[in-house]
C-alpha cells in the first residue's frame, strides 16, 4: 500500500521538476541561417549567412541573436562588397537583436509554437525597436527557431545602393532558423 501511495505522490511531482527543468533551460547556437531578399526593378536577388549565432533563456524569456555581417554572401562577389560598403561592416559588423518573449511557450508541446518576441534590433549603427512574430519548436535536438520581418532601410540610416540609376527597395525582408541547443550548466 505504501508503495502505490508513493508512487501516486512521485508521478506529479515528477512531472512538475520535469517542466520547472524545461522552463529553466537556456539553448544556444553558433550556426543558424539568416537571409535578406532584397529587389531592385525587374530583378530579385538574397544573401544568407549560416553564421547566425543566438541564446534563448526561456526562465527569463531573453531572446539574443547576433550575425557577423561580413559572413553574409550573395553569390555574386562585387554585390557582396558593395553591400559591406553600404553597410559600413567595417564599422558596424554586427546586426544584433535583443528581447524578450512576450507570449506563452510551453516546452512540454512538441508542436511549432506561434511565439512574439521585442525587443531592440540594431544594424549600421542604429537601434529600433521591434516585434517579431515566430515559431518555437521544442525537439529531440533541441530548440528550432523560425522568424521574419520586414525592416525599412531608411529606419537604420541606410542609403540604397543603385545598380546603373536604379536603387535598391527600401523594404527587406529578413528570415531567420536556427536550431538551438540545450547549454550545459
Amino acid at each position: 500500500m505504501r508503495t502505490k501511495r508513493t508512487t501516486i505522490f512521485l508521478i506529479p511531482l515528477l512531472i512538475l521538476v520535469s517542466h520547472s527543468m524545461a522552463l529553466g533551460q537556456a539553448f544556444m547556437t553558433d550556426s543558424g541561417t539568416a537571409v535578406f531578399h532584397s529587389e531592385v526593378p525587374l530583378h530579385t536577388f538574397s544573401g544568407s549567412s549560416d553564421f547566425l549565432t543566438g541564446r534563448i533563456d526561456l526562465e527569463d524569456k531573453t531572446v539574443d541573436f547576433y550575425l557577423d555581417l561580413h559572413t553574409l554572401e550573395t553569390g555574386i562577389d562585387k554585390r557582396d562588397r558593395d553591400m559591406l560598403e553600404t553597410l559600413e561592416a567595417e564599422e558596424f559588423p554586427f546586426a544584433e537583436f535583443f528581447g524578450k518573449l512576450t507570449s506563452n511557450f510551453d516546452p512540454e508541446n512538441t508542436s511549432p509554437q506561434t511565439v512574439t518576441v521585442e525587443g531592440d534590433f540594431k544594424i549600421h549603427g542604429v537601434t529600433n525597436e521591434t516585434k517579431i512574430t515566430g515559431t518555437l519548436q521544442m525537439t529531440d535536438n533541441g530548440l528550432l527557431v523560425k522568424a521574419g520581418w520586414t525592416l525599412l532601410l531608411k529606419d537604420y540610416d541606410i542609403e540604397p545602393p543603385k545598380l546603373l540609376f536604379v536603387k535598391v527597395d527600401q523594404q527587406q525582408d529578413i528570415e531567420i532558423e536556427a536550431l538551438l541547443k540545450p547549454v550545459e550548466d
